[in-house]
């Protein structure tokens, strides 16, 4: 067992450093564990007087003084919250050009130069290819700033220790998963994904959720941890933050237990709400997918109650890791201390087992300028005897060169000198059409950059006219049996943009009635300086509602109190589920108000269900009168009292001040927006009550909501 090369899969956590060393049995196809190792940190790393270079160095140190890894492979894990993860569908493609694709969807995807990050690719499979194109190809992409990976790696390069294998905790999470859960062995990617599986592993301040049947991964970060539930104990009991986490361990043989669980409830239910949120959303995006059973990893999840807790709430089966069937050797899995703290060694058993080659999984954001450096250093005394043994043959060859050079005479050399004034004639030309031709390439570069140029800003003006789009209220569902009075609906007749140098004078020539509608922050100071004002010519026909808006009520209330938004949802038109959000105040939209109104006025309403007759008849009739169809003299929804219905129509006109604000310029967060403690355990709790309250909404005949 000596000569057999192993794994350290070694994970250093904010509560500690666990590593285990695994080997596999050729003969019995067995992952074999020899040797672990748990060294936890006199204090846990996030805590504001713990020094984390200082603990990390002590308990490498530490590991090192009492394990041997010399001649092993190593493995480490940064952390899945400091590592960008995406998985995307690429287009069919030629298996060649999947490399390429992929590095321009990093372009996209990575919010930073890919100069400053260390990233990798994981296919995931398809529907095979069809006609020399790969078809539904996914891949993953996993990113991580190279500063971030230098400070996990330096520690062990200040060490001597190198490091063969540097992955994020969410992929080791998988590995362990596949191969010890699923049993799905490496090279078996056309087998069927069996039932998907939810791993949970709480650490000290965040719970990683792993989500996957062995083909399909899908992660995310939860920001609740085994801190929450000691820093509530600390607050709610007056109690030091070592005394608290004592008391957290021991809960069920504390003086009195359910004043414990009393102070531990709130950051029981927003854990169980974020874990609910997270499986909402998985489910969202695949509809297809059943969780079969979650497994709990992590220290955290020794909390007393919090198992039971989930599976009530959750109500799905949920299971702690206590034993790993798919890993044998005897004496580390019965060793009292892995079995203490067996549900920490999950990441560092995924880690090992990528090691050994046994997972799906090849990806690593080592630096590659580090393997590159090592492959050389390998090579290098190949190297080195190739040299020998080439200058030891020019040396013979120049011996026997210089003994026939001094027999010769200088004919023998004269078509050999001609040749190499050839040679050097040839090479002068060669470079005069080189030269040329990187002239011509300049000239021509500088031609597309001028006709790219006009293109620039274009992008801004699309975004001012989807986030409009966005404002506009609407109804969700089949609405078309609700009567037009009823409806959240907003015509707009008309959108109209004009360039102002001075923005105040628009605001003077504002009434005062349009001065009130706006936003608090708005109307006690005008704009200035230079900007467009956009204006909106609408109708709408809403006049019957139980909230009592109508008029022009009505449009303060949805399109102008929209426009007033830092962002919207934007919502699916058929189940209300909210898609994702649109900027407005983000982008420089400001001052919006209603600057005119009209009082309602009748309208006959011609139903939707009647127009492809009326556009007939109107066809019909221009053929005879030679006109072009549409030109009626009416409207398309207008019509008289026989063929439409009657309703009240309100004409009003928006107004609202865009500044233009580039990309690079804008803040992520509104600067209007209430400051809120996150420290503040009524505030999360409020926070938590709201997003369930939100969620349980259906979302029906409402406006556009601002956020």
């Amino acid at each position: 067992m000596a000569d057999v090369q192993g794994v350290w899969g070694i994970e250093i956590g904010l509560a500690g450093l666990k590593a285990i060393r695994l080997v596999f049995a050729e003969a019995a196809k067995q992952v074999l564990a020899t040797h672990f190792d748990y060294i936890p940190h006199p204090k846990i790393l996030s805590q504001p007087d713990a020094n984390p270079e200082e603990l990390v160095a002590q308990a490498l140190d530490t590991f090192l003084g009492r394990n041997k890894v010399a001649g092993d492979r190593i493995a480490i894990a940064v952390p899945g919250q400091s590592a960008l993860a995406r998985f995307i569908q690429l287009p069919p493609v030629e298996p060649s050009k999947v490399v390429e694709i992929v590095k321009y969807e990093a372009r996209q995807q990575i919010p930073f130069a890919l100069e400053e990050v260390i990233w990798d690719f994981q296919p995931l499979g398809g529907s095979g290819a069809e006609g020399g194109f790969l078809l539904d190809a996914e891949v993953g992409l996993f990113a991580m700033k190279r500063e971030q990976v230098m400070q996990q790696l330096n520690p062990f390069i200040n060490r001597k220790v190198e490091v063969d294998l540097i992955q994020i905790a969410p992929l080791a999470l998988y590995n362990y998963l596949c191969h010890d859960q699923l049993g799905m062995a490496p090279g078996n990617d056309d087998e069927e994904g069996g039932p998907y599986h939810l791993v949970l592993d709480m650490g000290s301040d965040n719970t990683t959720l792993v989500v996957s049947n062995g083909k399909k991964i899908w992660i995310r970060n939860v920001p609740v941890g085994g801190n929450h539930f000691t820093r509530a104990l600390t607050k709610e009991m007056k109690l030091t933050f070592a005394k608290a986490e004592h008391l957290k361990c021991n809960a069920t043989k504390a003086p009195d237990p359910k004043a414990v669980f009393q102070a531990l409830r709130p950051v029981f239910n927003d854990y169980v709400s974020e874990i609910q949120r997270s499986i909402g959303y998985f489910s969202s995006v695949n509809r297809e997918a059943k969780i079969a059973k979650i497994l709990g990893v992590g220290n955290g999840f020794k909390l007393a109650g919090l198992q039971k807790f989930l599976q009530q709430n959750l109500q799905m089966d949920v299971e702690r890791v206590e034993h790993y069937p798919g890993l044998a050797g005897d004496s580390v899995l019965n060793a009292p201390l892995f079995q203490e703290n067996i549900l920490t060694f999950a990441v560092p058993y995924g880690l090992a087992l990528q090691g050994l080659n046994l997972t799906r999984v090849k990806t690593s954001l080592l630096p590659p300028e580090i393997t590159s450096a090592r492959l050389v250093r390998k090579k290098k005394p190949w190297a080195v005897a190739a040299a020998a043994v080439l200058l030891g043959g020019l040396s013979l060859s120049t011996l026997g060169y210089g003994l026939r050079a001094g027999t010769v005479s200088p004919e023998y050399f004269g078509e050999a000198e001609k040749k190499a004034d050839q040679a050097i004639s040839a090479k002068s030309g060669f470079k005069s059409s080189y030269d040329s031709a990187v002239g011509q390439n300049g000239k021509l570069k500088k031609d597309i950059e001028t006709l790219l140029s006009s293109t620039a800003g274009r992008t801004h003006w699309l975004e001012v006219y989807k986030a409009i789009e966005a404002c506009l209220p609407r109804d969700y569902g089949d609405a078309q049996e609700v009567e037009p009075a009823k409806r959240n609906r907003i015509r707009l007749l008309g959108v109209t943009t004009q360039k102002l140098d001075n923005l105040g004078d628009w605001y003077k020539g504002l009434g005062e009635d349009a001065k009130k509608r706006m936003r608090e922050p708005d109307s006690k100071t005008g704009p200035t300086g230079a900007g467009y004002v956009f204006t909106l010519q609408g109708v709408h026909f809403h006049n019957e509602d139980d909230t009592g808006m109508s008029d022009a009520e009505y449009v303060q209330q949805t399109l102008v109190k929209n426009l007033q938004s830092w962002q919207v949802d934007v919502r699916d038109l058929t189940t209300g589920q909210t898609l994702g959000v649109v900027p407005v105040r983000q982008l420089g939209i400001k001052w919006p108000t209603i600057a005119a109104s009209l009082p309602r006025a009748s309208f006959a309403y011609i139903p939707e269900g009647t127009l492809a007759a009326r556009e007939e008849a109107a066809r019909a009739e221009a053929k005879e009168k030679k006109k072009k169809p549409g030109e009626t003299g009416k409207r398309r929804d207008e019509g008289d009292e026989s063929t439409g219905i009657k309703v009240e129509r309100t004409a009003f006109t928006v107004q609202f001040v865009w500044m233009e604000t580039p990309a690079d310029k804008r803040v992520a967060v509104d600067p209007d927006a209430p400051k809120v403690d996150p420290n503040s355990a009524a505030n999360a709790g409020t926070a938590a009550g709201g997003a369930a309250a939100g969620a349980a909404t259906p979302a029906t005949s409402t406006p556009a909501a601002a956020k």
